[in-house]
């Protein structure tokens, strides 16, 4: 219950992924690629042919099976306990919604690049843009927030990436747009203000 206190946003969010999950596993599997794409994945020829847009936010709280949605929940835990409270509530969920949308966009556009249309879903776009979030606070920060620091920050977001180049299904456009997206987002919603040491 503390830990909600005191970031409510990141638990709504955990919350909100998981019965998501629990209802698509149980009204037709989330590993189901038709059922998936009835409950709102992305897919480029239905978002540019049918003008299906909303995919590209609804898709942000869909999983393909328990792995991927752990596997997100993880990280979203980790730093949300970190940014949330640096960032304030407003500011934490502006940086996960526009970097996940963001994120999604591009690799829409990546998708449309390529040729190479793929069913897509998953909140990984939005916890890699919590990451680029968190490596500019940090910044802002001199270079430590909480029990983070920069070059922690950068070696996470580092080896995220590398699994996902070097794994087969992972849609790393919209890893590296919502690393970029989220980093971008964080540098124009959060202003800090300075502390000016009065000297006698």
């Amino acid at each position: 219950m503390e830990e909600i206190k005191k970031e409510p946003v990141t638990a709504l969010l955990i919350l909100l992924n998981i019965l998501i999950f629990l209802i698509v596993e149980f009204t037709g599997g989330s590993e189901n690629g038709q059922h998936m794409l009835e409950c709102g994945a992305c897919y480029a020829p239905l978002i540019l042919e049918q003008g299906e847009w909303y995919r590209v936010f609804f898709s942000m709280f869909l999983h393909f099976g328990a792995p991927h949605l752990i596997n997100n929940i993880l990280v979203l835990f980790v730093l949300g306990q970190r940014l949330e409270p640096a960032v304030g509530k407003l500011k934490f969920l502006l940086i996960y919604i526009a970097g996940g949308l963001g994120g999604n966009l591009i690799s829409l556009f990546w998708d449309i690049h390529t040729g190479d249309y793929s069913v897509s879903a998953g909140a990984s776009g939005a916890v890699f843009a919590l990451m680029g979030g968190m490596i500019y606070v940090i910044m802002r920060h001199r270079g430590r927030v909480a029990d983070l620091t920069i070059r922690q920050m950068l070696i996470m977001a580092a080896f995220s990436l590398y699994f996902g180049f070097a794994s087969e299904g992972v849609d790393n456009a919209a890893h590296a747009g919502g690393l970029v997206c989220g980093f971008l987002t964080a540098v124009i919603v959060y202003h800090p203000r300075k502390i000016w040491k009065i000297v006698p």
